[in-house]
């Protein structure tokens, strides 16, 4: 998968900015802020992969950085809790077969953009679309103005097909990043799982600490979250996975205010990394999400602490997806 990214008018590499060539080769495409990449959005994006294979084309997946409401709000405060960060949809979209993933760095000047100036410019002069693929309540262009008929009139025009992918129901409910962000502020990160169609990630930098969990025998990675509007699931312990040097591990994560050890602090995200014994201080690290434990408590001691730890560390361990 190539990522490039389009700025102002022109096509660059996402992660240098140096320009690229882009030929508009005939190609599948479908457009979406993807943030979750939940199983509606793979319905998608495996629909764009089909109608690309069958039809000889190349396979392209529009999205945007950042999410547009983050730029459309304008306020400093998060207007929307992100499921997924940049690096974590890139990861994902990775195991997907997908030729070119085509990034939009949105801005105030992009948003502005009408829906006709978008299709026209970017989806079939920059990209060559031949088929787009969208989803059933998908809106573009300024104030969500393009829409299903949009789509299909210039199509029409510009000599494109296009395909309305509908909704996917998992327990009676549609599928959304809304009902997601629901379950996991509830703990419910089982059922979440099922809705994304992958564990829960979270990801960020590892940093320093207090080292208190090395003092009882749990050393903990702390994580510096990459994305300040990330959404973090409710406080508690959880069962997760991380892949460090090749080979994956099992993890037992706390994410809460530790009342053990602080009074009123700061939310933080922690992990145990079982069996890995590696120094971590300044990587990048991509923990995976599987069930949720138990409730953060506060504990009388640190004994107490450590005698719920190792009962935490057994099921993690021998957890069974």
């Amino acid at each position: 998968m190539r990522v490039v990214a389009l700025q102002g008018n022109t096509v660059c590499d996402f992660h240098s900015g140096v320009p690229e060539a882009l030929p508009p080769i005939p190609s599948a495409v479908t457009v979406g802020s993807f943030d979750g990449l939940h199983v509606g959005h793979r319905k998608i994006i495996a629909t764009m992969i089909d109608q690309a294979r069958q039809g000889g084309l190349r396979s392209v997946v529009v999205t945007f950085e950042p999410h547009p409401r983050k730029v459309l709000d304008g306020s400093s405060v998060c207007p929307v809790r992100l499921l997924t960060t940049f690096d974590e949809k890139i990861s994902q979209f990775m195991t997907m077969e997908i030729d070119i993933l085509f990034v939009v760095r949105f801005d105030r000047e992009f948003a502005s953009r009408s829906s006709e100036s978008f299709i026209r410019d970017v989806l079939v002069q920059t990209l060559g679309a031949k088929h787009v693929i969208v989803g059933y309540d998908h809106g573009f262009g300024s104030k969500r103005s393009g829409s299903e008929s949009t789509l299909h009139a210039l199509g029409a025009e510009c000599g494109f097909a296009v395909d309305v992918v509908g909704e996917v129901v998992v327990g009676n409910e549609t599928v959304s990043s809304t009902r997601i962000r629901e379950l996991l502020v509830s703990g419910r990160i089982k059922e979440a799982n099922v809705c994304l169609g992958a564990p829960y990630m979270i990801s960020g930098t590892v940093v320093d600490g207090r080292r208190l969990g090395r003092q009882i025998g749990f050393p903990t990675a702390n994580l510096s979250l990459s994305e300040p509007c990330k959404l973090l699931p409710a406080n508690g312990v959880y069962v997760a996975r991380a892949e460090l040097d090749g080979r994956h591990y099992p993890v037992m994560m706390n994410i809460g205010r530790r009342p053990t050890v602080s009074y009123g602090g700061e939310v933080t995200v922690e992990a145990h990394i079982i069996g890995y014994s590696g120094e971590l201080y300044g990587r990048f690290l991509m923990l995976h999400l599987l069930d949720f434990i138990r409730e953060e408590k506060r504990f009388d001691s640190l004994d107490g602490l450590r005698a719920q730890l190792e009962q935490d560390k057994l099921r993690a361990n021998f957890y069974q997806e």
